[in-house]
């Protein structure tokens, strides 16, 4: 490592096992470590290897990332698929993998987390049925990701604003 105005930049080897420690620690998509791999002084080239040899040892994979970062994100921050799929894309996910790791999303769970999400809401704004209420609840879902369409049937098919 030499060190250059605060800046390190890192040898092939120490970058590649920097970034053995940075997949080992979380999972990680390939964007992730390309730019982590940027930052470190790492061009071109060697960029590609280094990520190359992180996928052949098992260090790096999308699918799985994909798959904790629904998990993750649908879970714990209860986001919908809209916004889940968002952040996935600015990740570098490719379609096909996150097509495949939000159909891993149990449907009957997630309309009970949109109807929990509903219900929270409707308390902080005093149970009122108005339109009004209405309108609040329907951009705080949408604001969460969820489709507006199953915003729609959630709202009236419930008890909530009817």
């Amino acid at each position: 490592m030499i060190e250059e105005k605060n800046k390190k930049i890192y040898s092939y080897d120490a970058a590649k096992l920097a970034m053995e420690s940075y997949c080992a620690y979380q999972e990680r998509s390939q964007q992730e470590v390309r730019d982590r791999l940027f930052k470190l002084g790492i061009k071109g080239l060697e960029i590609d290897t280094i990520i190359s040899y992180l996928i052949e040892n098992n260090f790096l994979n999308e699918a799985r990332f994909a798959s904790a970062y629904v998990s993750g994100k649908f879970r714990i921050k209860r986001w919908g698929k809209i916004k889940i799929k968002q952040g996935l894309k600015l990740k570098g996910v490719p379609p096909a993998i996150i097509k495949k790791a939000l159909n891993q999303i149990n449907e009957e769970e997630y309309l009970e987390t949109l109807t929990d999400i509903l219900k929270k809401k409707m308390q902080t704004l005093g149970f009122k049925k108005d339109l009004k209420t209405k309108n609040k609840l329907i951009n705080h879902a949408l604001s969460k990701g969820y489709e507006s369409n199953i915003i729609f049937f959630i709202l009236n098919n419930n008890e909530l604003t009817n």
